[in-house]
């Protein structure tokens, strides 16, 4: 029976109008990266703000929120290790739909080895519906998303226990992908960990199989990906300058291996290590153990030992909050 992320994403790839889109030559892949779209002002104030939550397994969990140079407030949760430091530095990116709070359990995981941890909610997580409105806004989120997880560097700098040397991104699922985006932009990171990540989210629904669309959609749909394709991660990975660690199941309906060869291709020129588990979307307690040995070796956390073996704590996937909204004509 399918998850209800694969029954939404059925949903919402049913709804787009993307067959003629797709007669379209993309003109947008023979122009330069458009990396002044995530420029912003780093001496900005950050005007950061905390609260403490609780303290568990030896790490200070705390409430953050701070300010976004595309508007508005960043929110999040900042995981910081008992001690003196100096620490590394993580920047944990959640999946769609998902958020900060729900990976606390991974925050948890990842600072109690020797890492300060910031985790941000996505824009999405600001406003009312889904992770897609499937409009152009789409791609609006997107650039404040990879601007906002610059500014999570930004307070990790900001700490005088983060050893700015050491500083690495770990994103799954929907986090992946945008890792990908962020590692073509962002210059400060030793190294990225992409779990489950494929190119973007048009790469969903740009495949041979995809369904035919409602008839009158069509500029409904060119209008979307438009603004959609030119900044995916598919184009921007190549350009990375850290180390990418991908991280796909074999069986994974979600990110098919396709799709996810299509990335780690697109990365070529890159110091890559790709790694193949027998697991679906969610993968495995192995998977997240090799993410400690991997950021062990890349910025100098300690390495797992027996008690990491189960893997984080992770709670059970959100209930499905309803189709996603249908493209207007």
């Amino acid at each position: 029976m399918p998850t209800p992320i694969v029954r939404r994403l059925r949903a919402a790839r049913a709804a787009l109008p993307l067959m003629a889109a797709l007669a379209a030559a993309p003109a947008y892949a023979q122009q330069p990266l458009p990396l002044d779209l995530f420029r912003y002002d780093r001496a900005a104030p950050l005007d950061l703000q905390s609260r403490p939550l609780e303290t568990r397994e030896g790490v200070d969990v705390q409430a953050i929120s701070y300010a976004s140079p595309k508007g508005g407030r960043v929110t999040g949760r900042l995981f910081v290790p008992q001690g003196n430091g100096p620490f590394a530095g993580v920047v944990l990116a959640h999946g769609a739909p998902g958020n900060s709070e729900a990976f606390t359990g991974r925050g948890i995981y990842i600072a109690r080895h020797g890492a300060v941890v910031i985790a941000i909610d996505a824009p999405f997580n600001r406003r009312e519906g889904g992770p897609l409105t499937l409009t152009p806004r789409d791609s609006v989120e997107q650039v404040q998303l990879i601007v906002d997880l610059q500014r999570a560097v930004d307070v990790l700098l900001s700490r005088p226990d983060v050893d700015s040397a050491r500083l690495a991104y770990v994103g799954r699922s929907y986090g992946g992908a945008t890792g990908a985006l962020f590692a073509g932009v962002e210059r400060r990171l030793t190294t990225y960990i992409l779990a489950s990540a494929d190119g973007g989210i048009t790469t969903r629904f740009t495949e041979p199989d995809a369904p035919p669309p409602p008839p009158g959609r069509e500029e409904q749909a060119r209008a979307w990906l438009a603004s959609m394709q030119p900044i995916e991660g598919l184009r921007f990975v190549g350009n990375a300058n850290g180390t990418l660690f991908f991280q796909n199941g074999r069986q994974d309906p979600v990110v098919t291996p396709a799709r996810a060869e299509a990335l780690h291709a697109a990365a070529a020129g890159v110091r890559t290590e790709v790694r193949w588990y027998d697991a679906a979307h969610a993968l495995n307690p192995a998977a997240y153990v090799d993410q400690l040995r991997w950021l062990s070796d890349k910025v100098g956390t300690r390495a797992p030992g027996p008690e990491d073996e189960a893997g984080p704590e992770i709670p059970p996937p959100p209930a499905q909050a309803g189709p996603q909204p249908r493209p207007r004509p």
